[in-house]
Formats: structure tokens, sequence, C-alpha cells
């Protein structure tokens, strides 16, 4: 029975040893295949940090708005009896554009203004008599009130027959036509649009902070969708001197010429002004920077010299910077960037610090200060 009993005993340890041994060597070959995974060279696009001279910008998106623009109407009903116009036309100030039926007001102003006469021809009567002492000076009076009176009604009526006329209140373009020969108008119903587009006004706002960098005069450039590529050449006329209480916003206008009217009111403009002297900055596409709650970082490529082949052996190193103002594709680097590092700018949330890498710039991200949208089609 001891005999049988030691031998079952060491055919256990032999057993329990296999076991551990086996489990051991797994975590071994396991361990060894997840460092040698771990360490697989990267493939990822890089470009070499460089100075680049760095105009510092306000920007700010603004609407355009005419110097002078209304939608006309009148201030009476009636009917439309001549359109004097045509849509699209470009109008001086005081040009007719559109008469009501008048022809009862018109009557009665000529009634009335013969009453003037006639009150007039009086009072000239009564004053030769006045002077030979035929009449009384109450008399004189009376023909002298009644004088003002048929005069003010008269300017009255006058004043009503006006109002069947519309006139250009100022000189600009017309928009199109919304009334028809025959058609009744109520008080107050458009009939055209008039704006003066040269020159055009663009609206927009700017933090509190920016006040110390504006002045009247400054050069503002605005673009547009509308023409990609094209930059429009303004100056900023006017600074709101109140700040908005609920934004901190400050109001500003730029005023910019329109000779040919490509800018109409109503659109949208990004207004760049230029402030302070160009600068000299280290700057890196944005895709080369990684942001998180503990700072921006980036990863530098280092030469660790060559392996065992020949090859150059490149490895990532993580650092963190200090970055500043946008433009573009760009980004300003302050801090932790020289001229001449090279940096990853693609394929970077596959790496960790120390992570070997293989570069390939054959495809590589936008690099464009001022960036257009193509048309691939």
């Amino acid at each position: 029975m001891a005999k049988r009993m030691i031998l079952m005993l060491v055919l256990v340890a032999v057993v329990l040893g296999g076991i551990f041994g086996f489990e051991a060597f797994k975590a071994k070959m396991i361990k060894q295949f997840l460092a040698g995974f771990g360490n697989q060279p990267q493939t990822v696009a890089t470009t070499v940090a460089g100075p680049q001279p760095w105009q510092p910008q306000l920007k700010a998106v603004g609407s355009l708005r005419a110097v002078n623009g209304a939608d006309l109407s009148l201030e009476v009903s009636g009917i439309v009896d001549q359109i004097q116009f045509k849509s699209g036309d470009d109008v001086k100030a005081g040009a007719p554009l559109l008469t009501l039926r008048s022809e009862d007001d018109v009557a009665k102003l000529q009634s009335l203004e013969a009453q003037a006469d006639l009150a007039r021809i009086t009072l000239e009567r009564d004053q030769k008599q006045y002077k030979v002492q035929a009449i009384s000076q109450q008399v004189l009076d009376t023909d002298t009130a009644n004088l003002k009176n048929d005069k003010a009604l008269a300017d009255q009526q006058r004043a009503i027959v006006a109002k069947k006329f519309v006139k250009a209140p100022f000189a600009g373009h017309l928009g199109i036509r919304q009334v028809d020969i025959g058609q009744y108008l109520t008080a107050g119903t458009t009939i055209v649009t008039l704006q003066a587009l040269d020159p055009i006004f663009v609206d927009f706002t700017l933090p509190q902070q920016a006040m110390a960098q504006l002045q009247v005069g400054q050069k503002v450039t605005a673009l547009v969708d509308t023409y990609p590529g094209v930059s429009f050449v303004g100056e900023l006329v006017a600074i709101d001197p109140k700040v908005d209480s609920s934004t901190r916003n400050l109001s500003i206008r730029a005023a910019f010429k329109n000779p040919d009217h490509k800018l109409l009111p109503g659109m949208y403009a990004t207004a760049q002004i230029d402030t302070g002297t160009p600068e000299q900055f280290v700057t890196l596409p944005q895709t080369a920077i990684t942001y998180n709650a503990y700072g921006s970082t980036i990863f530098l490529v280092e030469d660790k010299g060559k392996d065992d082949k020949g090859q150059p052996m490149l490895q990532a190193r993580q650092t963190f910077v200090t970055v500043g103002e946008t433009r573009g594709d760009q980004v300003a680097v302050l801090k932790g960037v020289k001229a001449g590092d090279q940096v990853v700018i693609a394929g970077q949330v596959k790496l960790r610090n120390g992570s070997p890498v293989i570069v390939n710039n054959s495809v590589v991200p936008s690099d464009d200060a001022d960036p257009v949208i193509k048309d691939n089609q």
C-alpha cells in the first residue's frame, strides 16, 4: 500500500508539474508575441517643421447691407395707373416710378386753389379800401385769415395728391416689380425694392478684447463663398460706441466699393482685419496636433541609427506643445517644436511613445493657409 501511495503521489506531481510548466511556457510565449506585436513599425506621414511669416488677424462672419435700401410702398390706397420703371433698372434720386389714379384728388386740389386765389383777390381789394377808410380793420383781418385757411387746405390736398406718386428716394438699383397696372393697392403694399449697391457695407461683431486693435480706416478684406478665391478689399468705417451687454461683442462696419454689383445685401461674408506686424512662427498642419485635457501633443520622428540590415531605425517620441492661432489648415506652434524637426501629421492615432515608424508621404493632409473648396466633378 505504501508503494502504491508513493507511486500515485509521484504521478500527481508529474501531472501538476506538467500543467504548471505548460502555463508558464504559454505565458512566456504570449508575452513575447505581444511584445513583438507592440513593436511593429507603424506607417505615418510626416513634415519638416519650418518658420513661416504669420500675419495676426481678426476674423468674423458678417452680413452685407446696402448704404441705402428700402422696399418702396405707398402711404395711401388706390388703383395703379402708370408704372414708369422696369425690373432691374438703375434709377436716379427723384425718378418717377409709379402713379395711382388721382383725377378726383386733382380736381379737388384745383377747387381749393381757386378758393385760395379768390381769397387773395378779396384781401388785395379790401386792403385798398382800408387805405381810404372804406372798411374796418376787422374785415381786413377776416380776409387775411380766410386766405391763410384756403392756402392751408390747398397745401393739404396737394400733399394728398403727391402721395399718389412714387419717386425714387435715392439713387440705386431696382429689384423685381411686385405690382401691375390696374391693380388695387392698399397702403403699405410693397411695389419694388430699391438698393444702393455702391459702396456696400459689411456689418460684423468682434469680442470686446479686440477693441484695442481696431481703428477707423483699417484695411478689411472680405471673402464670399459665391466667388471662391476672390478677395474684396475695403476699410473699417465705424465702430459702435456701445458693447452689447448680453454677448460682450462690439459691432463693426466696413465699406467696400462695389461698382460691378457683385456683392448684394443679405449675403454673408468672412471679414478679416490685419492687426500688428507680421511675425515668424513655426507652423504645422492642424492634423499634427492631438488635443486632450492634459494639453496639446505631437509626435516627433527621431533617427535611432541603423539596424543589423543597414536600414534606418525611426522612432516616435510624444511631446507637449503650446499652440497659437490657426490660419486655414495651419496652426502656429509657440513652444515644443523647432525648425527642422520631423513631425507626424497623419497616422499618430496608432502610435505610442517609442513606437518604431515607417515614413510614407505619398498622401499627406492639406497644409494651406487659405484653403479653397474644390469641385472634383
